[in-house]
């Protein structure tokens, strides 16, 4: 099929006419085809359509993965509508605020930890000023759109005549704000399918395949890799129905499931977990780490478990993903150090954050990119205060290295940019050196304030289960490891570091607390 110039209802449409029979995903143990997604986006866009949902409004999708999460997204498409991704985590008074941010009119919810009294959180939610929410439409697992009797072919009203098209607005993305306040990506179809189709190759997916799906789709990551990567290929998708260790590694076993995506997090939980026997994934042939990095023991732990996996790093942003990718089938040393080249139609440079020059292979800088599947930009942000450049390069914030043979290197967030006494570190340099001490689960570095130095270094561990941690003889290592002036003042011992809901490390969080514990 060729999805150039394809709408999200367009894509739909033409997979329900001509694969109408073919299993699309499983939500629990209910398959549904693209027949039947078809014709159950079409009753509820219909119903949508009573609320006053039309093409262009601003509709807001809160719940966890689900069938009726994906049929809503498409009804809202059909509709012309732009569908606004918002964390089931969130409470009522933060959904309140985004829909103020995004101009939400309508919101679809789920079965959300905040909707167990539905009345109580719709009323809520209406008691905050800034809130324009005026209809809510529920989509809750309870509710079996396959059972209703009539389909898409009983569907008669005039907005659904009004086709959208590849490049109209279709969807907005909020950043993930583990570094700052969350910012609106706005992106097309056209943007979003231009990526999974380059996420359908570098993963090698066919209709063959059989994919467990626990990214959240409100991420990019979830959405182009895994939603829209999957359907692209006519590939099997498994929803499960929760995302516990055990769960997981159940429906693996049970469906011989060959990709899994995941967080380095999540990995470990899987590999920690007392039903986790290595034959039980043997089935898995592919797996992305993305949304945060892992450490080199880290990787070699989920090799040494999985052998036959093919584990894929890659780097992207709500704004523009995937930006790179490791070739699959790449080396263990390329999955430590990179995360892979960049993928095609996509341009990439490393830039002086002061003088904005390009610099050198080898030498670090904020990273910038620009392509097909780059977002039209933040809604309701200044033309100023844009992250795209007059000649269309996105100043990603990140900092990072090119190799000469291609591979992009990571160093940091330039907003983690620890500067300590005029001599600037990276968190990452710390980390790396960190994590090789004995007893080390985890570790993020981050800088707390300092009277006489500005910053200084703060590590923040997880320990293994069982392990202590020496202070001195942990200084006395790295000392032979990274100059001293990188060696952390603290050392700050964690059972776990707090988390957003896509799995990464909320760092505003960490570093709040780390300031507190020291004292700064």
């Amino acid at each position: 099929m060729n999805y150039d110039g394809m709408s999200f209802r367009d894509l739909i449409e033409e997979k329900a006419k001509s694969l109408p029979d073919h299993t699309a995903f499983y939500d629990g143990d209910e398959p549904y085809t693209f027949g039947e997604l078809n014709s159950c986006a079409g009753i509820m866009a219909q119903e949508l359509s009573c609320l006053g949902v039309k093409k262009g409004t601003h509709v807001g999708l809160y719940g966890p993965n689900s069938a009726n999460w994906v049929i809503c997204f498409f009804a809202i498409q059909k509709l012309g509508a732009i569908g606004i991704l918002l964390n089931p985590a969130l409470k009522a008074g933060e959904v309140a605020a985004l829909s103020d941010i995004a101009d939400i009119t309508c919101l679809c919810f789920g079965d959300s930890p905040a909707v167990r009294d539905e009345e109580a959180f719709t009323g809520e939610l209406c008691s905050y000023k800034d809130c324009g929410i005026k209809k809510f439409y529920k989509i809750s697992k309870e509710r079996r759109l396959k059972e209703i009797s009539y389909g898409i072919e009983s569907v008669s009203n005039t907005d659904l005549a009004i086709r959208p098209e590849a490049d109209d607005a279709a969807l907005m993305l909020f950043t993930s704000g583990s570094t700052g306040k969350p910012k609106c990506a706005l992106l097309s179809a056209y943007n979003v399918l231009k990526a999974a189709l380059e996420s359908r190759d570098s993963q090698r997916l066919t209709s063959g395949d059989r994919t467990c799906l626990i990214l959240p789709l409100f991420h990019i990551f979830g959405m182009v890799a895994g939603l829209f990567a999957n359907l692209c290929a006519d590939s099997v998708m498994y929803l499960p129905e929760d995302i516990h260790a055990s769960t997981l590694i159940s429906l693996i076993d049970e469906k011989k499931c060959t990709v899994f995506h995941a967080v380095p997090t999540m990995m470990l939980m899987i590999l920690g977990n007392p039903d986790f026997a290595p034959e039980k994934l043997s089935s898995l042939r592919c797996t992305i780490l993305s949304g945060a990095a892992a450490t080199r023991e880290q990787i070699e732990a989920f090799r040494r478990a999985l052998p036959k996996d093919n584990f894929l790093s890659a780097y992207g942003l709500s704004e523009m993903a995937p930006v790179t990718t490791l070739p699959y089938g790449d080396t263990l040393e390329n999955c430590i150090e990179t995360v892979g080249k960049p993928m095609d139609r996509i341009k990439l440079k490393i830039a002086d954050p002061v003088t904005g020059n390009e610099l050198a292979f080898g030498e670090t800088g904020e990273i910038l990119v620009r392509g097909d599947n780059l977002m039209t930009g933040y809604y309701r942000v200044r033309v100023e205060d844009q992250s795209i450049d007059g000649e269309g390069w996105l100043h990603t914030g990140d900092l990072g290295y090119m190799r000469e043979d291609g591979y992009l290197c990571l160093s940091g967030r330039l907003k983690e940019l620890i500067i300590r006494g005029g001599e600037n570190i990276t968190p990452k340099d710390v980390s790396d050196a960190v994590s090789t001490l004995e007893g080390i689960e985890d570790v993020k570095v981050v800088g707390v304030p300092s009277d006489f130095y500005g910053e200084e270094v703060c590590a923040c561990i997880r320990l293994k289960k069982g392990s202590g941690f020496d202070e001195k003889a942990a200084r006395e290592r790295l000392k032979g490891m990274i100059a001293r002036y990188k060696i952390p003042s603290f050392f700050l011992i964690y059972e776990d570091f707090p988390l957003l809901a896509t799995g990464k490390v909320d760092m505003v969080s960490l570093k709040r607390d780390a300031a507190e514990r020291t004292g700064r």
